[in-house]
């Protein structure tokens, strides 16, 4: 570990991975809310975030080096730290989704165990106040692990716990925080960001909020399937934008899935979430709550691409982090441009000339051709 990297099996699940490297003193520090069920292959493949990339960074900000073997040969990427010996095709392979080749080997860069973390929770009077100060945050680099701000909605149905009921704030929004690291390091990062998120408006709400959401981060996306055993559809989409255009996308994807679910007679509840923040803008994760009566994956199909015409008119990614698969792959062209999927089809066909792997992932159906026009 003297150069502070690990080299882990593409099939190595996320928990099994993080024991392995506890025994010797470190970890990866990588939770998705898939973290349970996840692989390090799975991470990679996909460009992963996890809920602590604000401290350690996104899953691919971590990869140092891989090992994939493609159906025209085998490659071993990754041979320094830094390196101008043309494009980076590490890159390359993280987010192709299998569609390139099979990532076999992931060689990671991790740290050492955290001495301590420290929580905290914030409110502020609206998302406008608490999106102004995430972006502060992330702007003056005052480095906390894990920063994420819940609108109205989602602060409201959070906090109406059984219990809790009239005992908590449900006006506003709720801002968590996480910091993890040595002792001495870590009180003065958490001092630092108090002081910008009080300079914003914030109001400290104690610790509590921010232990009971670490102690179940990784539940809520289980609650789907029960909630749809009565009844309810739930389902989830993310994006991201710059600072600047943070606010309009939130509206416009806000209003295309009511709008959407209306049209078919269906009442819905939008949350929403910035899940993940950069010093040039930040991600949005939204939670979907409708009364769906009939075929409600039929619904859903006919609302989500309603979403993502509007993700795209409003300027942003078509995914930030729940990669592209084959529901996003019809819009990859509207991101990257007709040119951009003609060169993804070009690679495709050098690494994967019969297109066994895994078939209309990424590129929809079709793009392979997009070489000969």
């Amino acid at each position: 570990m003297r150069s502070g990297e690990a080299t882990l099996r593409a099939g190595t699940p996320a928990p099994e991975a993080e024991a392995l490297l506890a025994a010797h003193g470190f970890e990866l520090g990588h939770y998705p809310q898939s973290f349970r069920y996840a692989t390090i292959g799975g991470f990679a493949a996909t460009r992963s975030s996890g809920q602590n990339s604000s401290g350690y960074g996104r899953f691919d900000a971590m990869v140092t080096g891989l090992r994939v073997v493609t159906p025209s040969g085998g490659l071993d990427l990754g041979r320094a730290p830094g390196s101008a010996a043309g494009p980076d095709l590490v890159q390359l392979f993280l987010g192709s989704e299998g569609a390139f080749g099979v990532i076999t080997e992931v060689r990671l860069r991790v740290h050492p165990v955290p001495e301590v973390r420290l929580h905290d929770a914030w409110t502020f009077r609206d998302f406008t106040a608490g999106a102004n100060a995430l972006r502060q945050v992330a702007q003056l680099g005052t480095g906390p692990t894990v920063i994420r701000l819940s609108d109205e909605a989602e602060t409201g149905v959070s906090l109406a716990q059984v219990g809790r009921i009239g005992k908590a704030l449900t006006k506003g929004c709720s801002v968590i925080t996480v910091f993890e690291g040595e002792a001495a390091i870590t009180a003065e990062r958490r001092a630092r960001t108090a002081a910008v998120l009080t300079a914003a408006g914030g109001t400290h709400a104690g610790e509590e909020p921010a232990e009971e959401w670490v102690h179940g981060r990784f539940n809520a996306p289980y609650l789907r399937d029960a909630l749809l055993d009565h009844g309810v559809f739930c389902e989830t989409l993310e994006t991201a934008t710059t600072w600047s255009k943070l606010e309009a996308l939130k509206r416009d994807v806000t209003e295309a899935i009511t709008r959407g679910f209306a049209a078919h007679r269906a009442k819905s509840l939008v949350l929403c979430h910035v899940s993940h923040v950069y010093p040039t803008g930040a991600a949005l994760y939204f939670t979907i709550l409708a009364g769906v009566k009939g075929d409600a994956l039929a619904v859903w199909g006919e609302v989500k691409s309603g979403v993502n015409d509007a993700i795209m008119t409003s300027g942003g990614t078509i995914s930030h982090h729940h990669a592209v698969g084959r529901d996003h792959a019809p819009w990859l062209e509207r991101e990257i441009g007709e040119l951009g999927v003609r060169v993804l089809a070009a690679v495709k066909a050098e690494l994967d000339p019969a297109g066994i792997l895994n078939p209309g992932a990424l590129l929809a159906a079709g793009a392979s051709e997009a070489r000969g026009r």
